[in-house]
C-alpha cells in the first residue's frame, strides 16, 4: 500500500509522508513542504492523511447538535478580517437582552441541541459580570446544556475588568456554568501577521497564557487557525507547531479547526491586499497537513462546512477530517463576511452527507463523548427541524433527499 501510494511522488514529499504514516513527529519545515504540495504530491498527501485518519479514528464521522448565539455585534476591536462588528450608532447594531438569548436556547433545545456556543463582540459598556450573568441565566433554565462560550479575546476583556487573578476569574466563570471555551481569536499566532489582521486584539503570548490557564484548571478548548489571507506556509507551520506544543503540555485541546478566510466584506481583502480566501487545494492541504502534523496529540480534525460548503466538506472527510462540526442553527460571523453556505445544517442533512462518502455518522458531545450512533438510516429518529411552509418536512424530506 505505502509503495503504491508513493509511486511518482517527489522524494522529499515521499519521505515526509512515510514518516507521518509511521507516526514519526513531523518538523515545521516538513509541514511547510506539504503545505506547498501540488500534482502527484498533493494527491499522495490527501491519501496519506486519509489513511492516518482511518488509523486514528476509524470510519466514524462525528458531529454535535449546537446552536450559535451571538449576544452582541457591537465591537470596537477593529479586526480587518471582520464583517460582523458594528459600532453602537449603526442601524443594524444589536445587544440582545437575556430573554432573547434564552428564547434562542429554548428553540435549540427543542431541536435536540446538547451545546450552546456563545460569543459576541467586545462591547465597551460591558464587563466581567455580563459574561457571568449569561451563563447563570442559561444554566438556571437549562441545567444539562453544555455551554461552550467566550473566546480568549472575550476572556481577556472580562479578566482585565474583573481585577481577579486569571485562574480565579476562569474558575468564577466555570462555577457559573462555563463548560469549555472556543479556541478562536487565534487567527495566525504570529504577531507580525496579527499586527495587520487584528492589530488591537490580544497578542500571541496572551492567547497562549489564557488557553494554558484554562487547560490547567480543567477548562478545555478547541484550537483554530485562520488561513487564506496574508500568511505564509511557514507561518501556518509555526502556528501548528505552537498548538502541538501546548497540547503536549496540557492535553486540553478537544480538536483542531482550520477556518478559511472569508474575504468579500472586510478591510483585509478590499484595502490591504489579502488573497481572496483559500483555494480548494489550500483547504484540502490544510486539513491533510493538520492530520499528519498534529497526530497523535490532537486526533480530532474538524472542517468548517460554513466556510467550505457541504460538498467540499465531504471532500475534507477524504483528506483527513473526522468531524463535521455542528448544526449551528444560527451563524452570523461568516455570513457577515460573505459566506454563502447558510447558517443551519440540520443533523439529518449532516448524516446524509457523511453516508454519501461511505462513513458512519455519530452524534457527539462537545468533548467528544459519543452520544448516539447511526449505523442504519432506517432507524434514524424523526426530524426535530421546524416545518417550512410549502416544503416536505421532517422525515419525508430527508427520505427524499437520501434517494436523490
Amino acid at each position: 500500500m505505502l509503495e503504491r501510494l508513493l509511486a511518482g511522488v517527489s522524494p522529499a514529499v515521499g519521505r515526509i509522508l512515510e514518516a507521518a504514516l509511521e507516526k514519526r513527529e513531523l518538523r515545521e519545515r516538513e509541514a511547510s513542504v506539504l503545505l506547498s504540495a501540488e500534482g502527484v504530491d498533493f494527491f499522495a498527501l490527501l491519501r496519506a492523511a486519509d489513511l492516518a485518519r482511518s488509523d486514528d479514528n476509524g470510519d466514524d464521522v462525528s458531529y454535535v447538535v449546537v446552536r450559535n448565539i451571538n449576544f452582541t455585534n457591537i465591537c470596537y476591536v477593529g479586526c480587518t478580517f471582520c464583517g460582523f462588528s458594528r459600532h453602537r450608532e449603526e442601524e443594524d447594531a444589536y445587544d440582545h437582552p437575556l430573554e432573547t438569548l434564552l428564547e434562542k436556547a429554548r428553540d435549540a433545545v427543542a431541536r435536540g441541541a446538547t451545546e450552546i456556543c456563545i460569543q459576541g463582540g467586545i462591547h465597551p459598556a460591558k464587563d466581567h459580570n455580563h459574561y457571568r450573568e449569561i451563563l447563570l441565566a442559561m444554566k438556571r433554565e437549562f441545567p444539562d446544556i453544555h455551554l461552550h462560550a467566550f473566546s480568549p479575546e472575550e476572556i481577556d476583556f472580562g479578566h482585565r475588568k474583573s481585577g481577579m487573578e486569571l485562574r480565579d476569574y476562569l474558575r468564577w466563570l466555570m462555577d457559573a456554568g462555563l463548560g469549555t471555551i472556543p479556541g478562536t481569536a487565534a487567527e495566525i499566532l504570529d504577531d507580525s501577521v496579527r499586527s495587520i489582521v487584528s492589530p488591537r486584539k490580544l497578542a500571541t503570548a496572551r492567547w497562549v497564557e489564557i488557553v494554558k490557564a484554562a487547560h490547567s484548571i480543567g477548562l478545555r478548548s478547541t484550537s483554530t487557525l485562520m488561513y487564506g489571507h496574508i500568511e505564509s506556509v511557514e507561518q501556518v507551520s509555526a502556528h501548528l507547531n505552537l498548538l502541538r506544543e501546548i497540547q503536549k503540555e496540557t492535553g486540553g485541546f478537544t480538536e483542531f479547526v482550520p477556518l478559511g478566510f472569508i474575504h468579500e466584506r472586510n478591510i483585509l481583502f478590499n484595502h490591504l491586499d489579502a488573497r481572496p480566501g483559500a483555494s480548494m487545494l489550500e483547504d484540502l492541504r490544510t486539513i491533510a497537513v493538520a492530520r499528519l502534523f498534529l497526530r497523535p496529540w490532537i486526533s480530532n480534525i474538524q472542517m468548517s462546512w460554513v466556510k467550505m460548503g457541504p460538498k467540499l466538506a465531504q471532500m475534507a472527510l477524504l483528506a483527513g477530517a473526522n468531524d463535521f462540526g455542528g448544526t449551528l442553527m444560527e451563524e452570523s460571523i461568516s455570513r457577515e463576511s460573505g459566506s454563502h453556505f447558510g447558517e443551519n445544517l440540520p443533523q439529518e442533512e449532516i448524516r446524509r452527507l457523511i453516508r454519501a462518502v461511505r462513513r458512519t455518522p455519530v452524534e457527539r458531545s462537545t468533548t467528544y463523548e459519543i452520544l448516539r450512533r447511526f449505523d442504519d438510516p432506517a432507524n434514524d429518529p424523526p426530524s426535530l427541524e421546524p416545518e417550512q411552509p410549502g416544503e416536505l418536512s421532517g422525515p419525508a424530506r430527508w427520505r427524499q433527499a437520501s434517494r436523490s
